[in-house]
């Protein structure tokens, strides 16, 4: 399936969470609760994928985990937050840097909207979204 696609039903699921449940409630609830959603789509949803790296011929088990990878292509890192900061999305394009993954969406159910805490993280593919939603953007795209 293309990524786009799996990308725009993620947000839909999203969004239509957030209105539902709203803010405040822990990462673990909007996850899980997020996970069964895209499931009943007939996505291949795995929740906390551990990753191992490996860097200067050392072998890290389990360096991180990915909330959830969605059709072993997309990853979505999901905050709980007033506010996303800088790090956040640093923190989803390392993710998608050592996995090699081209998108990954953070998302922030803990505004008072969601379009406030919705942010497309892009690895080094200028062929994905907007320009504006890219986190990792070259000055002049």
């Amino acid at each position: 399936m293309d990524l786009e696609t799996i990308a725009a039903d993620v947000v839909d699921q999203a969004l239509q969470l957030h209105r539902g449940l709203g803010p405040g409630l822990l990462e673990s609830v909007y996850e899980a609760i997020l996970a069964g959603k895209l499931a009943k789509l007939g996505y291949d949803v795995c929740r906390q994928q551990a990753i191992d790296i490996e860097y200067d011929d050392l072998r890290f088990e389990a360096a991180f985990r990915i909330d959830l990878l969605v059709n072993g292509s997309l990853l979505v890192e999901i905050k709980s937050v007033e506010r996303l900061s800088t790090v956040h999305a640093k923190q989803l394009l390392t993710y998608l840097r050592l996995t090699n993954q081209p998108l990954g969406l953070l998302i922030n159910f803990g505004g008072a909207t969601l379009k406030e805490g919705l942010q497309r993280v892009v690895n080094g593919h200028t062929n994905f979204g907007s320009s504006r939603l890219r986190v990792n953007q070259k000055i002049g795209e």
